[in-house]
């Protein structure tokens, strides 16, 4: 029998009691922990301890009821996050979801929103970041909802989503879509996750292992069989953004430079390296790269110039790279205010060829620089990790 239909059986057979399963999630960053979980899960009752700096350092318990579907009938989630300020330091979140309808509560010290959401009959499930427990859950409806529906490998399950942290109190029910894979493989994409992850879950249809490879959110996610102590990592994670601040996982930052008479700026993300490997592999080869983080990277110049020899017009454009084996392509590109999958080459101003060095000294967050030569000539470089790219400016 294939993996697919064994994992659909294997949850189509879980009930609302059962043995107890205790289990965790560690995401990982790179080299660096940025979320672990400890989950209690006794047929359709589903309890959640955890703790994530994605970035804000975030502290939750998670109370779920799932419906026979797998879909969440209701949800109680209570958040600490310690950079708050105090009236809004906790918050309680209630979701209690209908055949048609998702009701969202959401209170703090200072403050009571209540959402109301028509689902159309879809499943609804509820989404954070950096929470793989509600990952394991998203699947296993969309596994139900795929048996229900006659689907194999190879068709697409279409659920909605709700939001739970503060930063998305504004933002409607969305949508995900789950793609069935053989060999035990999923795929999710939705609103959020600009790029598409890749599960891969057992024969019970337990979610085994994450990547987020080709998305946004680079992450990887490991099972672990025993549930991680929650109390101590939380302690030091607080204990590590109270010494250095809440920290952004790839700061926007802004150059400005000049070259003669001529003025520049540079807006763009700066990623850290994390100990990954970066080129041919977080940076693929012979693909378009956004050049940072997040939101394209964005060229201001005040005066007409030749970069990299490409003739270029005052005014703004986005940057853009295409990393090889044997060199490095630049993109000057018409289009701008984008986010950094949003790249359209029917807005190509052109392309040319960067020169590429190794740095003797690695450098841990990407770092674009506008060096002047003279009044007239200058550098753009750009260095991460090993690699430091540069091309000529020259002012016309």
């Amino acid at each position: 029998m294939p993996r697919l239909a064994v994992a659909t059986l294997a949850l189509l057979a879980c009930g609302p009691t059962g043995p107890v399963e205790r289990y965790g999630f560690i995401t990982r960053l790179g080299r660096d922990t940025v979320a672990v979980e400890s989950v209690t899960r006794r047929g359709n009752d589903v309890t959640v301890d955890a703790i994530d700096r994605f970035p804000r350092v975030r502290r939750r318990h998670a109370e779920i009821t799932l419906g026979d579907d797998g879909g969440i009938r209701r949800l109680v989630v209570e958040i600490h996050t310690p950079s708050e300020p105090a009236r809004q330091r906790d918050r309680r979140v209630e979701a209690v979801v209908t055949r048609d309808s998702v009701h969202v509560t959401k209170r703090d010290d200072s403050t009571a929103i209540r959402r109301d959401f028509a689902t159309g009959g879809a499943t609804a499930m509820a989404h954070v970041p950096q929470s793989y427990a509600l990952y394991e859950l998203y699947f296993g409806a969309a596994l139900r909802r795929a048996a229900a529906e006659g689907r194999t490998a190879g068709d697409t399950v279409q659920l909605r989503q709700f939001y739970i942290d503060r930063e998305f109190d504004r933002f409607p029910l969305h949508h995900g879509v789950v793609r069935l894979l053989p060999g035990g493989r999923v795929e999710i994409m939705h609103d959020w996750l600009s790029g598409t992850g890749e599960a891969t879950l057992d024969s019970a249809g337990r979610l085994l292992r994450y990547s987020g490879a080709r998305t946004t959110y680079d992450v990887t996610v490991e099972r672990l069989p025993t549930p991680p102590d929650i109390a101590p990592i939380a302690e030091w994670f607080a204990a590590l953004e109270a010494q250095g601040g809440a920290r952004q996982l790839s700061v926007r930052d802004t150059v400005r430079a000049s070259i003669g008479n001529a003025t520049f700026t540079v807006d763009y993300g700066r990623p850290l390296a994390r100990g990954r490997v970066l080129l041919g592999n977080l940076i693929p080869y012979d693909r378009v790269w956004r050049t940072g983080a997040n939101a394209a990277t964005q060229l201001t110049t005040s005066a007409p110039i030749t970069l990299a020899g490409l003739a270029v017009p005052a005014g703004t454009y986005t940057l853009w790279t295409i990393p090889r084996a044997r060199g490095v392509e630049l993109i000057v590109n018409r289009q701008t205010g984008q986010w950094g999958t949003g790249y359209g080459p029917a807005h190509d101003l052109g392309r040319a060829p960067m020169t590429s060095d190794t740095l003797a000294t690695p450098v841990e967050q990407f770092t674009i620089a506008i060096d002047a030569i003279d009044a007239r000539r200058g550098t753009l470089a750009m260095s991460w990790g090993p690699f430091r790219w540069t091309a000529p400016i020259e002012v016309r």
